[in-house]
């Protein structure tokens, strides 16, 4: 199920309480009615390992996202609260009034802490603007969302399933470093989770992205 099922009426009594969306009848219905494919966020493959520990290095161009900083006791808090308000924009709370169109992964911004074994509670979730919004991006009616004009990217990346709590994320860098062995082409205190799938669905597909530096 994608994130457009977040806003379908039959599946918004279905999410859990952080993620309900009973507020949201009016924009629900109109990304119903859109219920477009989803749009990818642009990026060109570098190189691919594709054995059993298969992961690959991308580039990502320059692009207006659309970002909201959380820091709660609990990742999966963050990520919820941050989530819903980025939907509320997409769906209708913003300065062109409609659904602007679902883009693909949602990137969670991460800091470890010096130590490395914890997260720092602060994440920024970020949403990228469809193609045709990217030079005049809509204006947020909540003031906690910011556009942003990020940086290219690169990154290496390797997908994974299933809730992102810290416990699974601090698993998922811990097995992809031991993968990679020792470098210092990437940046060992921030990372990127990026979701495919809206937080609701248990076995959804991530990636843990490794941030290569300049």
């Amino acid at each position: 199920a994608p994130w457009d099922s977040l806003c379908s009426p039959a599946r918004a009594s279905l999410a859990s309480p952080v993620l309900c969306l009973a507020d949201m009848a009016g924009p629900i219905v109109q990304m119903t009615r859109h219920n477009q494919a989803r749009e990818p966020v642009p990026y060109v493959t570098l190189s691919q390992k594709c054995e059993e520990a298969a992961y690959e290095e991308r580039w990502y161009p320059a692009g207006k996202w659309a970002c909201v900083t959380k820091g709660e006791p609990m990742y999966e808090q963050s990520i919820s609260m941050s989530f819903m308000k980025l939907m509320r924009y997409i769906c209708k709370e913003n300065s062109v009034g409609c659904y602007l169109g679902m883009t693909v992964p949602v990137l969670n911004e991460i800091h470890l802490t010096k130590e490395g074994t914890e997260l720092e509670h602060e994440v920024i979730t970020a949403y990228y603007l469809p193609g045709e919004f990217q030079q005049n991006p809509p204006v947020p009616m909540d003031p906690e969302i910011r556009i942003t004009e990020r940086a290219p990217l690169r990154v290496i990346t390797r997908v994974f399933y299933g809730m992102t709590t810290e416990e699974t994320i601090l698993r998922e860098i811990s097995l992809f470093w031991e993968l990679l062995g020792s470098t210092d082409t990437v940046l060992r205190e921030t990372y990127i989770v990026a979701a495919y799938e809206n937080p609701s669905i248990p076995q959804r597909r991530n990636e843990i992205w490794f941030i290569c530096r300049a």
